[in-house]
């Protein structure tokens, strides 16, 4: 379902800014498994942070002032989340799947603000035990949509109807005064 919805039905509402840098066991959330960190990850704590995402609840937030190659990027970081989130390495077809979901709508929606916008500033990812969420920010004043029709053997314009095909569901926030968006899409955990 598409929606511009700033926040999917049921949610407690958008997320505190600079939560985002947390997970959950102290770890930080742009630490590597070796615990060095991530390129332009960020980590949460220090004077003026927000509070901690709520237990249970695992966040990882990348940055890409300055990058280049940002959907593999996008595509690599996420990937890392979902080994240390236990959703990779898969053990059946099912979270095989759910897993190659997770990193093609980040791919889409890391493309489209290439595509579409002035390229993403920031990737943000979160877990808990039945959602994770995909929220990438960008300064495009543009309005993400699913091409109408969808013309299936045409090539280009399906990032969209993908993200509304995979996902639970997915909508737009905008901040007033503030130039740009954040394009937000929720997809189920692995049974």
């Amino acid at each position: 379902m598409s929606t511009t919805r700033p926040y999917s039905p049921g949610d407690r509402g958008p997320e505190p800014s600079g939560a985002s840098g947390a997970s959950e066991g102290g770890v930080s959330a742009g630490a590597s498994e070796g615990g060095v960190p991530a390129t332009g990850a960020s980590e949460a704590g220090g004077a003026g942070s927000s509070p901690a995402p709520p237990a249970g609840r695992q966040v990882r937030r990348l940055s890409f002032d300055g990058e280049s190659g940002v959907v593999p990027l996008a595509r690599d970081f996420t990937r890392q989340a979902l080994y240390a989130w236990g959703w990779l390495p898969a053990a059946t077809a099912d979270q095989r799947a759910a897993a190659e979901d997770v990193l093609l709508v980040v791919s889409e929606l890391v493309t489209n603000a290439c595509l579409h916008a002035e390229g993403p500033d920031e990737l943000w990812i979160a877990c808990d035990k039945k959602v994770i969420r995909i929220e990438v920010t960008d300064r495009g004043v543009g309005q993400p949509a699913p091409r109408t029709p969808h013309r299936a053997g045409r090539p280009g314009g399906h990032g969209m109807f993908i993200v509304q095909r995979l996902c639970l569901d997915w909508g737009v926030v905008r901040t007033p005064g503030v130039a740009g968006k954040t394009v937000w899409a929720e997809l189920g955990a692995p049974a």
